[in-house]
This record gives structure tokens, sequence and C-alpha cells, in this order.
């Protein structure tokens, strides 16, 4: 398939694909603001210094970053920075030692980041705001 039929397609599977893996960041996201301490626990219990700013990051990145992705506002960067984000998340938080369900959490984790790789390969899709006029995505045609 050309390049030219991917960029150019009125299709909204992109746009889907988009909300669908930002609702995970979104809920979670407002999952942290609700019960903050849960999560400064969660921090704390691995071991690692500053909780609440480890909170203050997670919860900018699951609404802010949730937020833009659904909306496609620069959405290869942050696509990026959420997979990067996610496989971080996913190695600190859920080790494929500790019994199966957390390998399955691990893994979850990892096919999250490769969607948004794939987010961030090919862009946002025509439905986005990174496709009106005014939006920062270049497309180069082949």
């Amino acid at each position: 398939m050309s390049s030219h039929l991917l960029h150019d397609s009125p299709s909204a599977v992109p746009a889907l694909g988009r909300i669908m893996m930002a609702i995970i960041f979104l809920f979670s996201g407002i999952e942290k603001v609700l019960d903050p301490g849960h999560t400064i626990e969660a921090i704390r219990s691995v071991g690692l210094p500053f909780a609440h700013l480890g909170l203050a990051i997670a919860v900018l990145l699951g609404l802010g970053g949730g937020a833009m992705l659904v909306l496609g506002i620069r959405t290869r960067m942050v696509a990026l920075v959420l997979a990067v984000y996610c496989l971080i998340a996913g190695l600190i938080f859920h080790s494929p030692f500790d019994g199966i369900a957390q390998a399955i959490q691990l893994a979850k984790n990892i096919a999250i980041a490769g969607g948004l790789l794939q987010v961030a390969a090919f862009g946002a899709g025509r439905y986005a705001v990174d496709r009106m006029p005014s939006g920062r995505e270049t497309i180069h045609r082949a």
C-alpha cells in the first residue's frame, strides 16, 4: 500500500486506536488523583525516592498525555513519551518473577508501548489536531 493512501484515507481507525489506548492513561490518572495514597505507597514499596514527585509525573502523563493522545495533539512525541513511561513503569512495578498475574501486567505494559510506538511511527491519522492546518505534524510523502 502506498504511503499516500495511508495518510489520505478518511478512516477513523487511527483515531479510534488512539482513544482506546488513551483510556488506560486517563482512568489511571483519575485513580491517582482520587486515591494518591495508594500510588505513593506503591512507589515507596519498590524503594523509589520522591514518591510525591512520582505521583505528580504519573498524574501529568496519565491525564495530560491521555488527553493529548485522544485529541491528536503532538501525537508522535506524546506517544513516544507514553511508550517509554509504560516500559519503565512496567519494569519497576510488575516483576514477572512475582507470579503470572504480574507477568501478565508487564506484558500488557509492553503491548501498550508497542501500540504507542506504532502511533509514534505513523502519526495520528486524519482525525487529529495535528492534522489541522495549524497542526504541528508534517507528513512526508514518498
